[in-house]
């Protein structure tokens, strides 16, 4: 068992470090990756490298552990399995987190810019904030204004929505304690 807990405190760690690298390094390697798979130009070529962060297994790692061992023992005692304990204790009192890391996931992707751009070369497959920038760039006398900043709302308004619709459970992420 010490072993267990020494091997994943290691592999913690190295989630830890990939957190210290800056994204823009892993650009090369992940492009030739997906060269390889011949997901360059698509939907699903944009969103692989993103599927798992560091970030989401840390923030999850935290809530987790802020968990009282007691709501464990009680749903053991009640004769839950392991996969039960985690179905009925630990995914339920997470639930703010996982909205939180999606509002979080979802807003950083949705302004992300270098990436699909780097690995998209059809209008159909590019995100709007890549689409908008050709948009703005594509004028001969320069970025048209008038068309620009209603566009830019427009783009921006899902996520502000998002966030009027999951504000509560934004804001009790981080200060649930585990108990309700």
């Amino acid at each position: 068992m010490k072993k267990i807990l020494v091997f994943l405190s290691i592999l913690f760690v190295l989630f830890l470090v990939q957190i210290m690298i800056p994204v823009d390094l892993l650009i090369f390697p992940n492009y030739s990756t997906l060269a390889d798979l011949q997901l360059i130009d698509s939907k699903l070529g944009i969103m692989i490298p993103y599927f798992a962060t560091a970030f989401g297994v840390f923030l999850l790692r935290q809530t987790f552990k802020s968990i009282p061992s007691e709501l464990e023992e009680a749903a053991r005692m009640d004769g839950c399995n392991v996969f039960q304990v985690i179905w009925h204790v630990y995914v339920p009192l997470a639930k703010p987190t996982y909205i939180a890391f999606g509002l979080i996931s979802v807003s950083h992707q949705w302004s992300n810019f270098l990436w699909p751009l780097v690995v998209t070369n059809s209008v159909e497959n590019r995100p709007l904030t890549v689409g908008l920038s050709i948009f703005a760039k594509s004028f001969e006398t320069g970025a048209q204004w008038g068309e620009v900043s209603p566009a830019t709302l427009l783009v921006i308004f899902p996520l502000l929505l998002a966030l009027l619709i999951f504000q509560k459970q934004f804001v009790e992420s981080f200060m649930h304690t585990g108990i309700k």
